[in-house]
């Protein structure tokens, strides 16, 4: 019986870990005993079936182009720059075959291609975190997630920046091999089967606007710089110089959050910031943040993050 064939479409300025990262887990695929009739084919194409450059200046010698790729089972369109304005010729292919593979996924700002070709209307998706807000803006359609490592709806998966491939690529091989199989590539690459958590703990989580009134502008950089004082809205109010209800009618509009929601963004990211910088103690950050105590400290950071204080702190502390 053929084996099933996974292809990844290349493209200039392709990141190269989008592609060498999932393409290593369905490799893996092929040396698990009793697998190995069963395990994709893995293809590589590009337009032209020329080499093409990534972004970090590695070249790739595709195995064919694309007009030459036979039948498909699981389509893997990776990101990178050259997705910002892909080529033409990409996007009409995509659009043309990807309906007839058994599932489409995505890797990192590859989604944009997948948008791009209409596969993504009315489909709830994800990219790298510093790419969502963009991707939500161009294609108002698409109901973008910023947190999840993937994003699965119908046949189609989205996922996160860069080494989310791995995480994507080990969920298709579990679908298909089954959970053991998966988890003996995962402890070969010596990853996570399942990360914890999502992206937004690598992601600067604060992404609001800077309002265009000088006095709601001051009072942002005021409350960044004082976040355990009294952020209530009528307090903030009373130092912008507007009513409670004016105030928070006004700063939503131009900061697009309310004043509740932002001071909550700002006093996480300052825990985050001491947890990963400071020698503090938990106690210490919460008081210090403006959250009050260990246990307010601890929702927030469960609610955004998916993790405790401690567990981020054992992640991304930068200090000894």
């Amino acid at each position: 019986m053929d084996r099933p064939t996974v292809l990844f479409p290349l493209f200039d300025r392709v990141q190269s870990l989008d592609v060498t990262g999932p393409l290593e887990v369905f490799h893996g695929a092929a040396s698990i005993p009793g697998h190995a009739h069963r395990a994709p084919r893995v293809v590589t194409a590009s337009p032209d079936g020329a080499p093409v450059r990534t972004d970090s200046g590695l070249t790739l010698l595709p195995d064919t182009a694309l007009d030459r790729v036979g039948a498909i089972d699981t389509l893997v369109v990776p990101g990178g720059p050259g997705t910002r304005t892909p080529d033409p010729h990409l996007v009409t292919w995509v659009a043309e075959r990807a309906p007839h593979a058994r599932r489409v996924a995505s890797v990192c700002t590859g989604a944009f291609v997948l948008a791009e070709a209409g596969l993504l209307h009315g489909r709830r998706a994800t990219t790298h975190w510093n790419h969502c807000a963009t991707l939500a803006h161009r294609f108002p359609d698409i109901t973008v997630d910023p947190d999840p490592i993937f994003v699965r709806d119908g046949p189609i998966t989205t996922s996160a920046g860069v080494t989310a491939g791995i995480d994507l690529a080990l969920a298709l091989v579990e679908d298909d091999l089954g959970a053991d199989a998966a988890l003996l590539i995962a402890r070969h690459l010596v990853m996570f089967l399942r990360r914890p958590s999502g992206q937004a703990q690598f992601s600067t989580h604060l992404a609001t606007r800077t309002a265009r009134r000088p006095a709601l502008r001051d009072l942002q950089h005021w409350i960044a710089d004082n976040p355990a004082a009294d952020l209530s809205v009528p307090a903030l109010a009373e130092r912008a110089g507007f009513s409670p209800r004016q105030f928070s009618r006004l700063f939503t509009a131009e900061v697009g959050t309310t004043p509740g929601r932002h001071v909550e963004r700002v006093r996480l990211e300052t825990a985050r910031r001491l947890l990963e910088e400071s020698d503090d103690g938990v106690t210490a950050i919460a008081r210090a943040c403006g959250l009050g105590t260990d246990e307010a400290l601890r929702r927030a950071f469960v609610r955004s993050l998916g993790c405790t204080p401690t567990e981020y702190r054992n992640r991304f502390r930068t200090t000894t």
